[in-house]
């Protein structure tokens, strides 16, 4: 005959407890709190005393108390096992439950929280493993006051119980607290990655004029002074800006571009200011604005000078005040955003034309720092087509060597109007254009190929722009020769005889590529 449920005090007892453990569970604490009001469950419901939960560290070398309860909380936060070592250790090693009948008999009892103060309190230990599955997570233990006729069996079952209904949840805050850490870990790396990437000196140019740049950058990081960045389109002004942030006191907080070029004046309030849910057609819910999301950190406004009359007077408070309102709220809100702002407009200009506030204009040209155009900056052309090089080299898994003469020859000759950017473009279409390893100038836009800048004579015809690419690939060959024209020969499947007379055709100075052993 099958056994059937007894209504004995005793399981009455197992299934209240049990009943408010689960309750427990699913109240939404933290896992110490938890832990600790299942072991005092244990203790009121069921007479199970100085109830232990430990758990194994991270690396799982060693084993942790998280809660004891009845017990000083000094003295737990001392307490350490070594897998193996005692009971618990035990326990934990083989995920097998462990019953002690009298402690004082078991020599592998460590008595770590030195039981019995009272030397006729003989006590009982039972010790299960928190585990799922094969993997055990830690133990919980308790103690009982010695019965010789106590089953301690249906102790062990019941505490079993108790274990399987925590070991999920504690199981789902070990990996909700190692994603956490994960994503702390990569926010902290992320950080770091941009505060080297955008560091002045990562800033490529080695001219005066960008020298004086990185000693503004740093004269003005330091402070929360706004800052004005000036410069044709296409200068790094975007740069400047994180460079200014990312060495100031402010670099651990957030950085928000806005660009105010981008947008209409409706959407462009909206995007700084936030608005309120019903403010416009489309405004379903409250949104918060770019400089409640810039608080602790810097807002760069970008194309300043395309603000309208509108958005000139309410940014003009918040560099005044740091005071503003949401669109469609009469709430003010506060900001403490540090702000730069950028323009590659004539705002002295503007200002006498009436299409810039004179005011405004005072307002954020405290400490103006002005980007040079790359036209007057020619030492810095090759230095930033290394660059660019290497950064397009790596992303099409290229292998460039270098940059043939006459292709810097065009690239210093020209002029740039598109500055830093179009030397950027440039380049990369110059990589993806390349098959030998080298740069050549026939690689580069059509922009580029005039006859100043590629060192020819005349109107760029079909015969000069060949004579271009032939002075192009024996000049390469004569570098990678060391300047003998025998090799040189050897180097391009042609005879000394051929090449001896381009060279003198085309006008080469072979003598130049001979490296002194000296």
């Amino acid at each position: 005959m099958d056994q059937t449920f007894s209504h004995s005090p005793k399981n009455i007892y197992a299934l209240d407890a049990l009943y408010r453990i689960s309750n427990i569970l699913v109240a939404g604490m933290n896992q110490r709190q938890i832990l600790s009001e299942v072991l005092d469950a244990m203790d009121s419901e069921l007479g199970m005393k100085r109830g232990t939960v430990t758990l194994l560290s991270p690396d799982r070398t060693e084993i942790m108390i998280e809660v004891a309860h009845g017990l000083p909380l000094e003295h737990t936060r001392r307490v350490r096992y070594q897998v193996g070592e005692g009971i618990t250790g035990r326990v934990i090693q083989s995920g097998k439950p462990f019953i002690v009948p009298q402690i004082s008999k078991e020599p592998q009892f460590l008595n770590r929280f030195q039981r019995s103060s009272k030397i006729d309190e003989e006590l009982s230990f039972i010790c299960v493993p928190i585990a799922i599955g094969q993997d055990v997570l830690g133990t919980i233990s308790v103690d009982r006051v010695y019965r010789a006729d106590h089953p301690l069996d249906d102790d062990m079952r019941l505490l079993s119980i108790v274990a399987s209904m925590i070991a999920h949840d504690v199981r789902s805050r070990q990996e909700e607290a190692h994603a956490l850490q994960a994503l702390e870990d990569e926010n902290l790396r992320l950080r770091n990655e941009l505060t080297d990437k955008f560091r002045p000196e990562n800033i490529i140019g080695n001219s005066s004029a960008m020298r004086d740049v990185y000693a503004e950058i740093h004269q003005v990081a330091v402070s929360d002074t706004t800052v004005l960045i000036r410069g044709e389109s296409g200068t790094g002004k975007e740069l400047v800006a994180h460079a200014i942030h990312y060495t100031s006191p402010r670099a651990a907080g957030p950085f928000i571009k806005v660009n105010c070029a981008a947008l209409n004046e409706n959407l462009l309030e909206s995007e700084l200011f936030g608005h309120e849910k019903g403010a416009f057609t489309g405004a379903v819910q409250t949104r918060q604005g770019r400089l409640e999301g810039a608080n602790g950190g810097t807002i760069f406004l970008d194309e300043i000078g395309d603000f309208s009359p509108i958005v000139q007077v309410k940014l003009l408070r918040v560099l005044q005040e740091r005071q503003f309102e949401r669109v469609g709220s009469n709430k003010t809100l506060e900001t403490n955003a540090r702000i730069l702002v950028a323009t590659n407009r004539d705002l002295e200009k503007a200002v006498e034309e009436g299409k810039f506030r004179q005011d405004l204009y005072y307002r954020i040209n405290v400490f103006p720092v002005f980007l040079p155009p790359l036209r007057d900056r020619k030492n810095d052309i090759l230095l930033l087509a290394d660059h660019f090089v290497e950064k397009y080299a790596k992303k099409m898994d290229k292998v460039i060597r270098r940059i043939s003469t006459p292709a810097i020859n065009m690239m210093v000759a020209y002029h740039w109007p598109g500055n830093v950017r179009e030397l950027e473009n440039c380049i990369e279409r110059a990589v993806l254009l390349s098959t030998d390893n080298v740069i050549h100038s026939h690689h580069l836009p059509p922009t580029l190929q005039t006859s100043d800048a590629s060192d020819t004579i005349g109107t760029g015809s079909f015969r000069e722009r060949v004579q271009l690419f032939e002075r192009d690939i024996i000049v390469d060959a004569l570098k990678r020769t060391n300047g003998n024209l025998t090799s040189a020969a050897r180097d391009l499947g042609s005879t000394p005889r051929i090449i001896t007379y381009k060279v003198k055709e085309l006008n080469i100075d072979y003598r130049r590529y001979r490296r002194s052993k000296g």
